[in-house]
Parts: structure tokens; C-alpha cells; sequence
């Protein structure tokens, strides 16, 4: 069976057993910011297992992508020297949410194992934790294993947490035995790391909750959560040793020889394993970058580059393997096909920039070597090539590898640390928001109001809780209720003025600390106090050239989908009364001609004067209908759905505030786009008043220049073009004064 085949077989067979097929979800986690990456099938439904999310389904099968590159799971540094160690890998799995527990886990997978894949049963062996005469009992009584070739283990191999506390349970491993021509012994035994027993497939099992005294108790709802690898299920399935011998990994491997010779064994196996991982990446809008995920994608990039260059490659070459790639995957994942000219584009204009360093730094690299110290990779040295030559340190440490000696790493972090104590010392300190534990969540009523009567809930002076405001000074303070918005989504906040029976001032600014709104306010006079009732005001102006400059934001978003493509996601906003700043996913300059059709767009759908409506709606209805979701922002159950223009020419999820009617903007213009990062771009924009005022000065500036060029309009880049030329030439015409001794 070729791998797509297994894939479609496990989850057709869990279907069959009233498992639901949930597809991947992508590799930028949206509901855990300690990980880095997705790096597990379960990762998807944490919430589910930690009693926080509710599905409408008890089974759930997917075929979930994975990277196991930075951060605590890290196999890049292996990739390439070991069978089985890669930094993208699928990961199928079947889950149980308080359904059927370990005698029906055990069962599918036995099941799955000998009669759909048809593996031969004396070659499977499994392991079983310590304490759980339970799951064994099941393998022994039920399945009829051979009690022999059933090892019993510690915490350390066969008992599953999430973290310190919470779920967590005891886990049953299967093993294949790949035959007396690798070498190690079975699970449990001395020189178990070999090749011959691998791990296919880990049934958990969460039957427990740990308390902070890390007290065990039964859990009243038992879940499963299993994961098998399908790149190593494969290689037993295609009867190879080495997962880089399956056909995912053989197709590109033989591709990457085409490309760039048959020399270098190693070299090919890590560029196939780093063109899947970074193309995954790019795909999940993950753009190399020198910071977060982006530096993660970048290591890999630049590794793979690095080992093109070992064996020949001083070109770009990885760019070209995409399409192979994509021919293997794209049935599976379609989304690839679509991002397949991004990919390319994206990964071809890192190796170019890379490889205008790459030769210099292994010149210095190696010439620094012969002169010195031949044993060992100075800290000083590896972080030179690091700063400024782009060298990841595992590059290095990679070329370190090859040659046979150490690096220094101690002395790398140690550059590293004394560079980012500089960068931290030449910053501006920015406050923070005090921590507003244990206060209730703000009403906020400013979606219907623009004022509120409020009672004051908490006072903070300088991040200092306090009973009294009486000096003329800054405070935070934060209410029951509140027409002032709190700043999100790339909203910024309201500003305004307050009033109460002893004082009065201004609100220069509202954000929020979990749910709760903290107005920075100014005291003018007079002294406030915890229980105040107080009169809240937003400034109208502020607020209406604000929403303004948001609704059109949505509409810029709509448009540069359809003109754009689907591709184009959005990567950040700031919205305000001044203008609007959109970043999303696109990896070139807009054409002039571009530009016009947004703009065109956007103005169609303020000249329909169309309505602007919010709905509440639950949140997977509202994804059902279509409306779209800003990817990692975390969303209640309960959310608004904003509908602009005919037959919802922009529907999206939006807490911010808005027009009623697209006419309100008047009209939309783009001033200026740039580049933020690789792949991403930046536009600039106005709509409403500023609009208006920003066509005005425009009109001016052009009728001053009509004035002193003595020309109509229409002939003003003529008459430039041609003043250009006539002084280029007479500066040509010109020669230096000749000098007297």
C-alpha cells in the first residue's frame, strides 16, 4: 500500500466504527500559545479533553499535520543521520471523548493492524504501564498475545500527561519487529533503541485527573487518545527499514538527485524532509522571519540550502522540487495546490538571499579552523556567523557534525544573551495594564450608547490598587458598565470624558485585562473614589471616523480576495480616526492596476449604500455560514457576526464597532502599501472625512504644480518627464571647473 493508501484506509476504517473524520487542523495552533507548533493529533481537541469545548460528536478519527522543530520537540538537529527522525510527519489518530474506553481502543487498533493491513500478528509486540493489569488482561484475554511478548514499563515510557496537573493516564505502546536484520531487542530489554522494534501506534489512556498535590483521581468521563505515525506505519506496510525508503519520501529523494546529482546521501534525505515541512509551513501562512515561527521555518530552510550547497548547488534548486511535492500531497491536502506558486516564490527568494552569505561564512568558517583551534567551533565564532552571515546555530553546529568536532554552545547563548541585553536596554519601557484579578467582567453597552452611568469598581495608581483619586495625575480605573470601547481586533480604544458628583476629567485611552475594561483616565479636579457613580462620554468624532476606517477595513479584506486570491489571510490591523493599516498574506508588490481594482471595489459597495448588520450568532453556525475567522484569536461560544454589502461582500466574526451603511464611508483610498515581512504586505488606507480631506490637499497640490508648470493636468507627467531628461543631460553637458596650481 503506497502511504495515501493507508491514510485513506485508517480513517475510512474508523468511520466505520461511527468515528467522525475531522480534517487537520493547521500547524499554528489556535487555542494553546505554549506551543509552538501543532505536534500531535490530540492537539486540536486539548480543550475538549480539558472539559472547556463541547463537540457535538463523542468519536473523532484525522490524519493530523505535525512539526516537531523548536521549542521543547525538537528532531531538526537528527533529520537526515537516523531512519526514522523528521521535522513534518503525519500523525493518524482515533479519539475517544468519554465514549468507549480501553478494551474498544485496543480492539480497533488489533483490528486495523491484522485485518485491514494485514500485518502478521507475531510480529507485533506491545507495552503496557506498570499498574494497568487492566489494559494487559485485555491484550492477553481479548487479542491473545503471547504474555511474552508483552513488557511492562514506567512513568517515563507508558504514562501520559498534558501537564503537571489535569488529565492524565497510562498509555499502551504496539511495536513492529522488523526481522533480525537490524539490530536491538524487543521493548522493555536492554538495547531496545534499535532499529528492529519500532513503535507504531500509542494508545492513551486519560482515566485520571491530578490534583496540585499530584493526587490522582478517577475521571468521571475516561477518554482515548491514540496517535501512529504514518510515515513509519508506511515503511512496515512497504516493507522498508528507513521511512526515507517510502514513496513520499523516495519520489522526492529521486527528484533532488535530478536536480542536483546522486552524490550525497544524507543531503537529499534532509532536503526532502525540510521541502515537506517548509512547504506545510507556508501553506499555514508561516513566513520565514527572525523571530517565532517564522526563525523556525528559517532554520529549516537554510539547513536544507546549506546541504544543496554541500553537494554542488550554488543556485536556488529547493523551489523546483515543489511542484513534485505537490503532486505527491495535493490530493490529500488541496490547499497546497492552491499555495503551490507562493510556496515556490516564497522559498526561492530565501535561498537567493542565503545563498549571497552562505559561500562567505564557510570561507571565514573554515579559514578561521585552519588558523586556530582545529577541535572546536569557538561560541564567538559560531555567533558570528550566526549575526552576520544568517547561520542558525544548528547550521553549524550541522557543519561541526560533518567535520568531527564540538562546537561551543554555552558560549553562543552567552553572545546571544549579552546582544539581547542590549537590544532590551536601548528600548523604551512600556507600562503595563494592571492585572485586574478577581473583578467581574465589564458590561460594555457602547455597541447601542455613547454614554453610560457607571459605578467605579477598581482605582490603580502606577499599577498599584488604591481606594482614592485626588491628585491631578493618570489612573487606570475600570467600571461595571461602559460606553468606551476597550481596544481589540486592531481597534484602538475610545476616548472621551467622565464626570461624577466631586470630579471630572478625561478617558485618554480603554484596553482590557482578561474581560475586564481598563480606562486610562486623566484627573482634571476634584478627588474619585471606589463606589463613585460617574457619567461616561465617548468622543463622537473620534469613534465615527474610527468605525469608519474599521468597516472599511472589511471591505479592503473582501476585495483583496477577490482580486488577490483565496490565499490572502489576514495578519494584523490597526484601525483608528486618522487611517487604516492592513496586513495580510501576499508575496508581491500590488501592481498600479491592482491597486485600482480594490479600490474600484470598495467604492462600488459604498456607493450601493448597502446595510451594515450584526448578528449573534453560536460560533460554529456562524463558521457554517461562511463568515470568516481571524486565525489564533480565541473566540466565545457566543459571537458577532458583521455582514457588509449585497449578498454579504464581506462576512466576517467582529466585536469592533461600525457604520450602519457603506454610503456613510463616502469614499476609499489606498495611500501607500509596503513589505512587512516575507510574504506579508502592508497596506495604508483612508475612507470618510480623511478621505475627503486627503483628495482635497491632493487637488491643491496639483493645481499648484499645474501653476508653475504652466500645463493642464493631463499633461503634468509629460512635462516632468521631459524637465527630468533636460536636466539629466545638461548635468552630463556640465564639466568640472579646471584647478590652477
Amino acid at each position: 500500500m503506497n502511504t495515501n493508501e493507508i491514510r485513506e484506509a485508517f480513517l475510512e476504517f474508523f468511520k466505520s466504527k461511527d468515528h467522525n473524520i475531522v480534517s487537520s487542523s493547521s500547524l499554528v495552533p489556535n487555542n494553546d500559545d505554549t506551543l509552538l507548533f501543532t505536534n500531535a493529533g490530540m492537539v486540536q481537541f486539548k480543550d475538549v479533553f480539558l472539559g472547556q469545548e463541547k463537540l457535538k460528536f463523542s468519536r473523532a478519527t484525522t490524519s493530523q499535520k505535525c512539526i516537531r522543530a523548536g521549542g521543547k520537540h525538537n528532531d531538526l538537529e537528527n533529520v537526515g543521520y537516523t531512519l526514522r527522525h523528521h521535522t513534518f510527519f503525519e500523525m493518524l489518530g482515533n479519539f475517544s471523548f468519554g465514549d468507549y474506553f480501553k478494551e474498544e481502543a485496543i480492539v480497533f487498533a488489533w483490528e486495523f493492524l491484522t485485518d485491514v493491513l494485514k500485518l502478521d500478528k507475531d510480529r507485533l509486540w506491545i507495552t503496557v504501564y506498570k499498574d494497568d493489569d487492566e489494559a494487559k488482561e485485555i491484550w492477553i484475554n481479548k487479542i491473545g498475545i503471547d504474555p511474552d511478548r508483552i513488557a511492562k514499563l514506567g512513568d517515563k515510557d507508558n504514562f501520559w500527561s498534558m501537564a503537571d496537573t489535569g488529565p492524565c493516564g497510562p498509555c499502551s505502546e504496539i511495536f513492529f519487529d522488523h526481522g533480525d536484520k537490524y539490530e536491538g531487542t524487543p521493548p522493555g530489554e536492554d538495547g531496545d533503541e534499535g532499529d528492529r522494534f519500532v513503535e507504531i501506534w500509542n494508545l492513551v489512556f486519560m482515566q485520571f485527573n491530578r490534583d496540585t498535590d499530584g493526587v490522582l483521581h478517577d475521571l468521571p468521563k475516561p477518554s482515548v487518545d491514540t496517535g501512529m505515525g504514518l510515515e513509519r506505519i508506511a515503511a512496515v506496510m512497504q516493507g522498508v527499514g528507513s521511512n526515507y525508503e517510502t514513496d513520499i519520501f523516495s519520489n522526492l529523494i529521486e527528484e533532488s538527485e535530478k536536480v542536483l546529482g546522486s552524490a550525497g546521501d544524507v543531503s537529499h534525505k534532509v532536503i526532502a524532509d525540510h521541502l515537506r515541512s517548509s512547504c506545510f509551513l507556508i501553506s499555514d501562512d508561516v513566513f520565514p522571519s527572525n523571530e517565532g515561527r517564522g526563525y523556525v521555518l528559517r532554520r529549516i530552510l537554510r539547513r536544507a540550502i546549506r546541504h544543496g550547497y554541500k553537494i554542488g548547488a550554488d543556485k536556488p534548486f529547493m523551489y523546483k522540487l515543489v511542484k513534485t511535492f505537490v503532486n505527491a500531497m495535493g490530493n490529500a491536502y488541496p490547499q497546497l495546490k492552491n499555495d503551490e506558486e507562493r510556496i515556490k516564490k516564497l522559498i526561492k527568494n530565501e535561498e537567493t538571499q542565503f545563498l549571497q552569505t552562505l559561500d562567505k561564512g564557510i570561507q571565514i568558517l573554515d579559514s578561521t579552523l585552519a588558523e586556530g583551534n582545529k577541535e572546536i567551533i569557538s561560541g564567538d565564532l559560531a555567533f558570528k556567523l550566526h549575526d552576520t552571515f544568517g547561520f542558525p546555530f544548528d547550521l553549524t553546529a550541522d557543519i561541526a557534525r560533518e567535520k568531527g568536532i564540538d562546537i561551543d554552545e554555552k558560549g553562543f547563548k552567552k553572545n546571544m544573551e549579552s546582544q539581547q541585553q542590549m537590544s532590551k536596554a536601548s528600548s523604551s519601557f512600556v507600562s503595563k495594564i494592571p492585572t485586574a484579578e478577581d473583578l467581574k467582567e465589564t458590561d460594555f453597552i457602547g455597541y447601542e450608547h455613547m454614554s453610560s452611568d457607571s459605578n467605579v469598581i477598581a482605582i490603580w495608581n502606577k499599577n498599584e490598587k488604591v481606594e482614592l483619586a485626588n491628585e491631578p495625575q493618570e489612573y487606570f480605573i475600570a467600571l461595571n458598565q461602559t460606553s468606551i470601547y476597550a481596544e481589540s481586533g486592531g481597534q484602538v480604544g475610545d476616548r472621551g470624558w467622565f464626570k461624577s458628583k466631586n470630579a471630572e476629567g478625561s478617558i485618554l485611552d480603554c484596553k482590557k485585562s482578561g474581560k475586564v475594561f481598563m480606562h486610562l483616565i486623566k484627573l482634571d479636579k476634584g478627588s474619585l473614589k471606589i463606589d463613585d457613580k460617574i457619567e461616561v462620554n465617548v468622543n463622537k468624532e473620534k469613534r465615527e471616523k474610527t468605525e469608519a476606517h474599521h468597516s472599511a477595513t472589511h471591505l479592503v479584506h473582501a476585495a483583496l480576495k477577490r482580486v488577490l486570491g483565496d490565499h490572502v489571510k489576514q495578519k494584523g490591523s490597526l484601525v483608528d480616526e486618522h487611517k487604516l493599516r492592513f496586513d495580510f498574506s501576499h508575496d508581491e508588490s500590488l501592481s498600479d492596476e491592482e491597486i485600482s481594482k480594490i479600490e474600484d471595489l470598495v467604492n462600488e459597495e459604498i456607493l450601493k449604500n448597502s446595510a451594515v448588520s450584526t448578528k449573534i450568532m453560536d460560533l460554529e453556525d456562524a463558521k457554517n455560514s461562511g463568515a470568516e475567522s481571524l486565525f489564533g484569536e480565541k473566540y466565545e461560544d457566543q459571537v458577532r457576526v458583521l455582514s457588509i454589502g449585497e449578498d454579504d461582500f464581506s462576512l466576517e466574526l467582529c466585536g469592533g464597532t461600525h457604520i450602519s451603511r457603506t454610503g456613510d464611508l463616502g469614499i476609499f483610498i489606498i495611500t501607500s502599501q509596503s513589505s512587512v515581512a516575507s510574504g506579508i504586505r502592508r497596506i495604508e488606507a483612508l475612507s470618510g472625512p480623511r478621505a475627503q480631506e486627503y483628495l482635497s490637499n491632493f487637488k491643491n497640490q496639483t493645481i499648484q504644480l499645474q501653476k508653475l508648470l504652466n500645463a493642464p493636468a493631463e499633461e503634468i507627467e509629460d512635462k516632468v518627464s521631459k524637465l527630468l531628461k533636460e536636466n539629466k543631460s545638461l548635468k552630463k553637458g556640465v564639466k568640472p571647473p579646471k584647478r590652477h596650481n
